[in-house]
C-alpha cells in the first residue's frame, strides 16, 4: 500500500511537499487503516485550480510512465513557477510488511532522468542519465550502459518487463499492486486500468464475464430502489432502443416502473455509477489503488459518503484516493482527521497541503463546520459584493 508520496517542482507544486498515509494516534474507524498502519485512503478537498488534481496526476504518472505509452508530454509537467530544470516525485510502499522506496527526478528539456529503489532501505537499483546499477539479482550489482538505458523511459519499467522481478516477491507483488490500480476521472468520464485484464473492467465485457450479480447485490444490499439487466431486448415503450435482436443492451430496471430504461438515457449519476463499479470491486478484492478525480460528478453527496464506506469496510489491502467538492465527506463517522487534506494555491508559492490531523480535532467535533469556517484552510478566495 502506498505511504508517502513526495512533490517538487510537479505542475502547480513549486516546494518540497509531502503526503503522508500513515495512520496517527486516532484510534476510531479502526476499519480505514491496514494491518501495517497504513490508512486506506485519503480525500482532498480546496477551491478550484488549488493543486487538487495535481496530487493525484502525480501518483498516475508512476502508473503511466510503468505502463502506459511512453510519448508522455514531460514539458507541461514541471511546474511554471520555478526555474529548477527538474522535476521529482518520491514513492514509499509497504509491501509483505516491507518498505519499497522509489523516486525519480526528470529535466524535460534534456531529457536526463535520475531513480533510485530502495527495499527497507537497501538499495535495489539506480540510474543516473544512460547509466544504471541493479542489485535485485546479485548484491555486486549489474552494471547497465546507454545500448540498455533508453533515456526517455524510466529504468524501472525496463528492467520490470525484462525480469517481472521474479527473483524477488516484495518487488513482483509491488508491481502486481500498481498494475492492479484504476484512474477515474468522473467528470470526463475516462476510466484507465493499468492491469492485463483492463478489457474485463469495461462495462459491457464486465457484464459478459461476471454476470449482473455482483452489482445487483450491491444495489440490494444498500436498499437501492433498481437493479439492472443484460439482455437483448427490453420492455415496454421503450424497447425500440434496444438496438439488434442479436446484441446485447444494458438497462436499469427502477421499482414501480414497468419499462426498462436504457443506460444511454439513465442520468449521468446512474452512468457513473455503474461504469465505476465494477473498477471498485475489482481494486477491493485485488488489492490496488483506486485514484479519482472530480468524485462528486454527477453523484448526490449522500451516493459519494456511501462508496467511501463501502470501499473502507471491504477493502483489505487497497487504497482509495480521490479529490472532491462534497465537503459532507468530512466527518469523523467515515473520513479520520488523518484522512484529510485540504490544498490550497499560494501564488509564486504554488500549492500546498494541510493534513486535518495536525491541528489535533477531537471526535466530538464537526469537522465539516471547521472546514468551511477556514480552521483548516483550502477555501475559496473572493467575496461576494453586498448590496447597498
Amino acid at each position: 500500500m502506498l505511504k508517502k508520496v513526495g512533490i517538487k517542482n510537479f505542475k502547480s507544486f513549486k516546494n518540497q511537499t509531502e503526503i503522508d498515509l500513515s495512520k496517527t494516534n486516532y484510534n476510531f474507524l479502526s476499519q480505514n487503516v491496514n494491518k501495517d498502519g497504513i490508512l486506506k485512503g485519503c480525500i482532498f478537498v480546496g477551491p478550484n485550480a488549488s493543486g487538487k488534481s495535481s496530487v493525484v496526476l502525480s501518483i498516475k504518472l508512476l502508473l503511466d510512465f510503468l505502463f502506459k505509452e511512453r510519448n508522455i508530454k514531460l514539458g507541461v509537467l514541471k511546474s511554471l513557477l520555478s526555474e529548477d530544470e527538474s522535476f521529482s516525485l518520491t514513492y514509499s510502499f509497504v509491501i509483505d510488511s516491507q518498505e519499497v522506496t522509489y523516486g525519480f527526478s526528470i529535466n524535460p528539456d534534456k531529457p536526463f532522468i535520475e531513480e533510485s529503489l530502495f527495499v527497507d532501505n537497501k538499495m535495489m537499483m539506480q540510474r543516473m542519465g544512460t547509466s544504471a546499477k541493479s542489485f535485485i539479482v546479485n548484491e555486486q550489482g549489474v552494471s547497465y550502459d546507454e545500448s540498455d538505458v533508453d533515456k526517455e523511459t524510466l529504468f524501472l519499467r525496463t528492467l520490470f518487463f525484462n525480469t517481472k522481478f521474479t527473483s524477488n516477491k516484495t518487488l513482483k507483488d509491488w508491481m502486481e499492486f500498481l498494475q492492479n490500480s484504476v484512474y477515474i476521472n468522473a467528470f470526463e468520464r475516462n476510466i484507465v486500468y493499468y492491469g492485463k485484464d483492463y478489457k474485463d473492467l469495461e462495462l459491457s465485457s464486465y457484464l459478459k464475464g461476471n454476470g449482473l450479480s455482483k452489482i445487483n447485490d450491491f444495489f440490494k444490499e444498500f436498499n437501492f430502489e433498481q437493479d439492472i439487466e443484460y439482455t437483448n431486448q427490453g420492455t415496454g415503450n421503450v424497447s425500440a432502443l434496444a438496438g439488434e435482436e442479436s446484441e446485447k443492451n444494458i438497462f436499469f430496471k427502477r421499482k414501480g416502473v414497468e419499462s426498462l430504461i436504457p443506460f444511454t438515457e439513465e442520468s449521468l449519476g446512474n452512468q457513473n455509477l455503474l461504469r465505476m463499479l465494477p473498477t471498485f470491486l475489482h481494486v477491493i478484492n485485488k488489492s490496488g489503488m483506486l485514484l479519482i478525480d472530480e468524485f462528486s460528478s454527477g453523484f448526490h453527496n449522500c451516493l459519494e459518503a456511501l462508496l467511501v464506506r463501502y470501499f473502507f469496510e471491504k477493502a483489505k489491502d487497497s487504497q482509495m484516493i480521490f479529490v472532491s467538492h462534497s465537503t459532507n465527506l468530512l466527518s469523523n463517522s467515515l473520513l479520520r482527521p488523518d484522512q484529510e487534506y485540504a490544498v490550497e494555491f499560494n501564488g509564486k508559492e504554488g500549492s500546498s497541503v494541510i493534513r486535518f490531523s495536525k491541528e489535533k480535532p477531537r471526535l466530538a467535533q464537526n469537522i465539516e463546520k471547521m472546514y468551511v469556517s477556514g480552521v483548516f484552510g483550502g477555501l475559496p478566495q473572493f467575496e461576494e459584493n453586498e448590496d447597498k
